[in-house]
């Protein structure tokens, strides 16, 4: 292109104006000046782009196919500047988060949701994948910023772990189901060697978790199917297909309505913690200082409030007050599958 983008802005505004002194006017440059940057246009491309007469000048034929293509130009131009304009204000730029989809959908999502109405101008973009593929490509860099849950494995010390909240994984399942396992005998802590087993994939961190817990407990499970997103967990616990391992307060509306019944354990499963992770601030970008900047004053939503009446129907004696709510009190009346929660403590 051997023409300077000087002489196309001055092509492009005679053609909007059409007149050589409206345009020197409008570019504050003298008459002499504008013509022989056309001139010079003209030239370079070997034909005339306007038309002169005494009442101004119109494109020619090439002219106007030219125009077409220098207004989409300055155009792209233009976005460019506001885009750069943008992105050096407070607020903006461009934030890259790696999350698991259950994470994603139950612990960001909500917060996510407030960011974005504070930084409009922040661009955030969500890779749904594994926890480990999170944390390999927070290594390469190829991230900001991730959402995980600690398992059996060790951080990083590049990398700085960002407390948000703690989650409990739990077995259940539906009425209907431990209804058939009660007609057939199983009942309490016999349920998970005698049952349909549901869990993620072995390759998914809560999966390795919960398999060192079964290990740890000598519980052997006769079968097992095997998932690639709790939702599809829930889902099929919901139609009786069998005993699922789910975090508590993913499934607090099933818990709370009867849906799902809680499987008693020899001893509970500890507790996990979920936050965000990121390495040293020192090269983050200005986007990531934005995000974590309003995470410490927001906040989150209470996932980690404790559910008392699913803890105390499933884990203490019919009568026995709850020890964080002392009027809190469960009965053992049979659900409306037919289950009886006292029968499985």
């Amino acid at each position: 292109m051997e023409q300077n983008l000087a002489s196309y802005y001055i092509f492009h505004t005679v053609a909007q104006c059409g007149n050589i002194s409206k345009t020197a006017e409008k570019l504050f440059i003298s008459q002499p000046a504008v013509s022989k940057s056309i001139q010079k246009l003209e030239n370079g491309l070997g034909c005339r782009l306007f038309l002169r007469s005494s009442r101004g000048v119109t494109l020619t034929e090439e002219g106007l196919l030219l125009y077409e293509h220098v207004s989409s130009a300055l155009d792209t131009l233009s976005l460019g500047e506001k885009k750069v304009r943008r992105a050096s204000e407070p607020g903006a730029g461009h934030l890259k988060i790696g999350v698991s989809a259950t994470l994603c959908k139950y612990v960001l999502l909500p917060f996510l949701k407030d960011f974005t109405l504070a930084y409009p101008h922040v661009h955030v973009s969500i890779l749904c994948q594994s926890t480990s593929e999170t944390l390999r490509l927070l290594s390469e860099d190829r991230l900001d910023i991730g959402l995980i849950g600690l398992g059996n494995y060790h951080l990083a010390h590049s990398l700085t772990f960002h407390y948000i909240l703690d989650i409990e994984d739990i077995f259940v399942a539906s009425g209907q189901y431990l209804t058939n396992l009660q007609n057939q005998g199983v009942a309490g802590t016999d349920i998970l060697q005698n049952c349909s087993f549901m869990m993620l994939d072995k390759n998914n961190i809560s999966r390795q978790y919960i398999d060192e817990y079964l290990q740890k407990n000598q519980i052997r499970v006769q079968e097992c199917m095997e998932v690639s997103s709790m939702d599809l967990l829930i889902e099929f616990a919901k139609i009786h297909l069998g005993v699922a391992c789910v975090i508590r307060q993913f499934v607090r509306q099933e818990l709370t309505d009867g849906s799902f019944m809680e499987i008693p354990l020899p001893s509970p499963i500890e507790k996990r913690s979920v936050g965000f992770v990121y390495k040293s601030q020192q090269n983050a970008s200005h986007a990531l200082h934005q995000f974590l900047t309003f995470y410490n004053t927001a906040t989150l939503r209470p996932l980690s409030a404790p559910l008392y009446n699913t803890r105390c129907r499933s884990a203490l004696p019919a009568d026995y007050p709850c020890p964080q709510q002392p009027e809190c009190r469960h009965r053992s009346e049979p659900s409306e599958h037919g289950y009886d929660t006292a029968r499985y403590r």
